[in-house]
């Protein structure tokens, strides 16, 4: 993974925007409508568009906007085998359900299915993943940009989303994805792409209802280590992740702090962490690392960019953002992000796609005045 130590550099969480007629593809595809004809060549062109216009925008490390992908981790179950039937999530917000007219209207953009784990979990062929990689390959080829990263689904986020009914426990279960999800994270290593890790589970479940405080931290160290299984052939500089708190706009008045969830977040290999720092609940948490000293090796990703609200981010203030953390941290280990993905889910779209570009216009922007500031 790159570093500079001249400039800050730009990158976003994953999911961008998909084409109209794509959506509509991948929506036929998840209810297994049709045979997909066309879809391969759909994905492809948009993966080489998204590339152009984040090249454009100013983004330096980029990615195929998750194009080929219904959900960042329900695509999984195209394939993963051991799944079927109906299930759901391993919990609902708390904040959520104390406004469950709120709740419906976030919940009514979701339109993807989630099966169950109901037998063994394996991995079936590598062809997605490398139909992915190759459509990345070719978009990057020649695009003025300095970087491609990749994400994939963590073995905690797929237990989340995908619902346990075959294992005894939850241990056992994301052993089983971790040994089955091996197989993607080394793919995409050995094609010499940066591996982002999809981790939301290591925050975004601290405040699901019901659950205890102190359950959500073991499960959490349980899904570090299942991740550190994982990538044991990959070089955490070959890697960053991602956590969140939930990529909606909503209360987040239950939302773990940061802070009590750092250390167990630096003990997982990727060398980078992608986080919320930029939405109204979590923007002043950039005083944990007046504390909290950075372990050699890591760097950090805060989010510069506010993913589930349309307005544009001044750069000026977005330079603040960066130089806060540069400041304590020191710039070479900071690179500029999104909170989250601006379209996680497929059809779920908060910020107008052309509002999306014209945000990450901002963070390029941002960071340049950042960088004139730190260098």
């Amino acid at each position: 993974m790159k570093r500079s130590t001249e400039h800050i550099l730009t990158t976003h969480t994953g999911s961008l925007p998909r084409p109209p007629e794509l959506l509509e593809a991948l929506q036929r595809r998840d209810r297994g409508e049709g045979d997909g004809a066309g879809l391969d060549d759909r994905v492809r062109a948009a993966v080489a568009e998204v590339v152009r216009r984040q090249a454009d925008a100013g983004v330096s490390v980029v990615n195929d906007g998750e194009a080929g992908k219904i959900g960042y981790s329900t695509y999984v179950k195209e394939r993963l085998e051991g799944f079927g039937g109906e299930g759901g999530m391993g919990g609902m917000p708390a904040d959520l359900a104390e406004f469950p007219e709120y709740l419906q209207r976030v919940m009514s953009g979701l339109d993807f299915a989630m099966p169950a784990c109901v037998g063994p979990v394996s991995y079936g062929d590598l062809d997605a993943v490398r139909a992915d990689i190759a459509n990345l390959k070719a978009a990057v080829d020649g695009a003025d940009v300095e970087e491609a990263f990749m994400s994939a689904a963590s073995p905690g986020v797929i237990a989340f989303f995908l619902q346990n009914q075959h294992y005894g426990s939850h241990e056992e279960y994301v052993a089983a994805l971790a040994d089955a999800m091996k197989q993607e994270y080394d793919e995409i290593h050995r094609a010499g792409i940066v591996l982002q890790l999809d981790c939301p589970d290591l925050a975004m479940t601290g405040h699901m209802q019901g659950e205890e405080r102190s359950d959500f931290m073991r499960r959490a160290k349980v899904n570090v280590q299942a991740i550190n299984h994982a990538t044991r052939d990959i070089p955490p500089d070959a890697m960053r992740m991602h956590l969140c708190w939930g990529n909606y706009e909503g209360p987040h008045h239950h939302d773990i702090a940061l802070r009590d969830i750092i250390e167990t977040v630096f003990e997982a290999r990727p060398s980078a962490i992608s986080f919320e720092a930029a939405n109204p609940r979590h923007e002043h948490e950039w005083t944990v690392f007046e504390d909290v000293k950075l372990p050699d090796g890591k760097a950090i990703i805060p989010g510069v960019l506010d993913s589930t609200t349309n307005y544009i981010e001044h750069p000026q203030l977005v330079a603040q953002r960066i130089t806060r953390y540069a400041k304590l941290v020191g710039p070479e280990n900071v690179m500029a992000g999104s909170d989250c993905g601006f379209a996680t889910f497929a059809s779920l779209l908060t910020v107008d796609p052309a509002i999306t570009w014209a945000k990450l216009r901002a963070m390029a922007e941002g960071a340049e005045l950042a960088s004139k500031e730190l260098y």
